[in-house]
This record gives C-alpha cells, structure tokens and sequence, in this order.
C-alpha cells in the first residue's frame, strides 16, 4: 500500500512510525513489520493449540451457534438437547423419510411460522440437507465413537448410552487480500480459498444423544441421497422465478447462473426459456435474457401502478368482481344441486346393492350400474371441487387486495424502490402478476388489477405508464385501451 501510494504522490505516515525515508528508516520499519508478522502468526498458532487441546479433552469450542435443536451449556463446553426445536428436528427427519421434498418441508414450515436456525422466516435447501446429513443426529453406540475420540473421553462414556458427533477441523480456510484493477480502478477484495482436509485430520467430539431412531436417519439420508446439490447462486432471489414465460411455447424462463472465464469469478445471472433448454418440444427461443434488466423492467411497471393507489384500489375490485362473475348461476345453489346428486347418487348405490342380495340383479348388470353411479358421483366431486377452488381463489385475491392496500399502497412513492427482491416477489404474486419475454427483448406485462377495454381509466396514469414503458424498453400489454 505505501509503494501504491508513492505512485500517486502521497506519502503514509504512522502516528508510531519509528523511521524516516533514509536506507536505515526503511531498514526499521520492515523490522518492525516482520516483528509485527511474526507476533500475529504465533497468536494464531497459539489460539489454534488452545483449541486442539480443548477438543482433544471432549470439550466442545463455542461458536456462532450450537446445532439445531441444541443449546451450550454453562460453560459453553458441551451441548444440551433443546426438546422444543429437537421435536422440529424429528419432524423434518419423518417428511424426509416419508418421501416429501424439501420445498414442501419449506412452505409448510412458512405457513406454520416455525422459523430457521438463525431466527429467519423461511428456511433453505442447504440448511435442510446439512441436518439431514449432520452426525449431531445419528446415534452412533461407544464402539463407533471409541475409534473416534481420544482414548481418555472414551473411557469417560456411559457404554449403555448412545452418542452424537460434533466434528472440527474439517477444512482448511486461507484467507488473503488481493488487489485487482490498474490504476485509479484497482480495488482490493478477500480471497478465501477453503479445501477439505483428510478424515484423519478431523477431531470428533462426542455430544447427548438426540433421540432420533437410527433406522429413521439412515431412511432419511437414503431418500436424498441422489438429490442434485443447489447451485451457488441459491441464495439470490429470482423475482420473477414462475411469473415469466416464454413467447413462444409457453414455458417459464427459468434462471441460469454463469461465470465468465475473464471475470475471475463474478456471477452472471439470466432468464431462459425452460422448453428451449430443457425439453424437446421445439422451442426456438434461444437467447438469455439478463435478470437484473428483465426485473428492472417488471418492477418500472408495477411501480407505476403504485403510485396511484386510489386507481389500484378500484381495479382491485373490479377484477374481483369479474372473477365472481366468471360462475355461472349462483354458486350456493350449484353446490347444494352437486351436494344433492351426491347423496342420490349414494341412495341409489344401496338399492342397486340391496337388489343384487335378492338376486334381481346378475352380476354384470350390478357391474354396468355400479359403474354408471361410480361415474356421476365423480362428476359431482369435481363439481364440488371447481367451486370450492373458485371461492378459496375469490379469497385469495380478497386477502391479496387487503394486503396491497393497507401495507404496499400506504408506502411512499420514493420508498418504494427500496422493496427488497423478496418483498417485490411477494407483492407480484399479490398482483397476480404474468409477464410474457420475446426473444427480440419485448415483454409482455400483465397484472390481473388491471381492467379490460372499455372499462374506464385516468388517462394520466394510463399515459405514464406508456412512456416508462417507451423508456424501458418494455411493451405493456395491461389490457388498457391506449
């Protein structure tokens, strides 16, 4: 750094500099640099002996947090079983084992409000698949532990009791600063560079039994076992993940995570066409599509709508009023009608079955009349079932409208554009938001708010909207008249 800045005319000076710019003042300072060096290098190796020896003794060391399920104790040397988040623990380890996916695991615990390991609101595939695969779980009997641990921590063991492992030392981190860039656009960034070490390098520390059943983590570990690690741009949220799809085939454009070989690995994210990539159906749709621009130009509508929340109001309920009317008849009517079919239709499965008893019907007669119920006692289900999706979805978008009005619409205009990705997701989904990518770059972008023709708008908004889209790029097709 003192070199760097010699280049630009500027000298460092330190409050406890004990040279000048002489031969023999450079000699010091670099004396006094190597000392320095060789202070902060025994203070780690210091700490890192400190820390074998405590592990070497069976003695856990603290850090971020203790396992899921688990809690330090006192003297934050070994762990206690937590049975509150414990019974979480045993709950994912069962809908694994079960045969039900992690993003199932995922909105049902969202819908609970059970929270993750850190305190978030949502958790992630890679804090699942570390559970399922952490040791912390699986009961391991003395035996197993015994060829583990020190002989003096297993000598310490109940041989009756089962045991959890708690392994450190796993990897080796190197951390180091790098300068990239030349001249006034170099800029410095750390390097961290982490590489397993052998099993035999790794320090196991047993821990309480978490009282999970072998058979339960072993079936568990089995059912992902073939499961395809995520990819590292995991934790980036695609606003658009399910609402974009393709021009030409209908498909989602789905998000790709690249890195250019010059980039020395910066990430590249884009929207592509799922029937193009992943399917054999045709599609010609080729091109990917950068994720920062598309969301931009999503976002640049949505915006506009926002900020007349007066209008957004009365498109609301507009568009609910039209679902309600897309039923025909009423919808209580239709249901007692289905209701009622259903329980005739029961009636006369008992009488066709009371006149088989007697013999007044042969066999294939009572199959042809078994059948024929069978068959309209589905289509009374299917009845039942449409209407009832039809009123959870009037619901939904009642629940969506009052969750817009009272959080989204009462936000400042200038504030808006500080939403994060996920809040934007969010308040699409509450839009019902669709929006349609052309491979020329065009996009389509519809909100279900917004009327069709010949139903009234300000012709302010409607005007403004249709020069951001000029602006951006991005046709609108809102339905509106202009």
């Amino acid at each position: 750094m003192r070199k760097e800045f010699e280049e630009h005319g500027t000298t460092i000076r330190a409050l406890n500099d004990r040279g000048d710019e002489s031969p023999e003042g450079e000699l010091t300072d670099g004396i006094l640099d190597q000392l320095g060096k060789y202070e902060r290098a025994k203070i780690a190796e210091r700490t890192r002996r400190g820390k074998h020896r405590k592990l070497r003794q069976g003695k856990l060391v603290a850090g971020y947090s203790p396992g899921y399920g688990y809690r330090y104790n006192a003297a934050r040397d070994a762990l206690v079983v937590d049975e509150e988040q414990m019974r979480t623990v045993r709950r994912i380890f069962e809908m694994v084992a079960r045969g039900e996916s992690f993003y199932a695991i995922i909105k049902t615990f969202e819908r609970e409000g059970i929270r993750s390991p850190r305190g978030q609101e949502r958790w992630n595939r890679p804090t699942l698949r570390h559970l399922i695969l952490n040791d912390l779980y699986r009961p391991h009997t003395l035996e197993e532990v015994t060829g583990l641990v020190a002989p003096e921590v297993a000598a310490t063991l109940d041989p009756d009791r089962l045991y959890g492992l708690a392994y450190y030392g796993k990897k080796q981190v190197t951390k180091r600063q790098v300068s990239e860039g030349v001249g006034d656009e170099r800029h410095y960034r750390q390097r961290i560079k982490a590489q397993v070490r052998d099993r035999e390098q790794w320090f196991a520390v047993p821990t309480p039994d978490s009282g999970l059943p072998r058979e339960l983590v072993d079936t568990a570990r089995t059912a992902i076992k073939d499961n395809r690690r995520p990819p590292r741009s995991e934790h980036r949220s695609w606003e658009l993940a399910g609402l974009l799809r393709c021009s030409r085939c209908g498909y989602t454009m789905g998000g790709k995570t690249t890195s250019g070989g010059r980039s020395r690995g910066r990430l590249y994210f884009y929207y592509r066409c799922g029937g193009h990539f992943r399917s054999n159906n045709g599609c010609d749709h080729a091109k990917q599509h950068r994720a920062e621009e598309a969301e931009a130009k999503v976002w640049q509508y949505v915006r506009a709508l926002m900020a007349n929340p007066e209008e957004l109001r009365a498109d609301l309920e507009r568009m609910i009023e039209i679902k309600r009317k897309e039923t025909r008849g009423d919808p209580e009517r239709e249901a007692k009608a289905w209701l009622d079919r259903l329980a005739d239709v029961g009636r006369q499965r008992a009488r066709t079955q009371d006149m088989a008893i007697q013999g007044l019907l042969d066999y294939d007669e009572l199959r042809v009349k078994l059948a024929g119920l069978e068959e309209a006692r589905e289509a009374a289900e299917r009845g039942l079932a449409i209407l009832k999706d039809h009123r959870e979805h009037i619901a939904e978008l009642e629940r969506g409208k009052e969750a817009v009005l009272s959080h989204y619409a009462a936000i400042a205009p200038e504030a808006l554009d500080w939403l994060a990705s996920e809040e934007r997701r969010h308040l699409y989904k509450l839009l019902q938001l669709k929006a349609v990518q052309h491979p020329d770059g065009r996009m389509e972008v519809e909100v279900s708010g917004v009327p069709d023709p010949g139903i009234g708008t300000t012709e302010s908004t409607c005007s403004s909207i249709c020069s951001d889209a000029r602006g951006a790029d991005l046709f609108l097709h809102a339905r509106r008249r202009c």
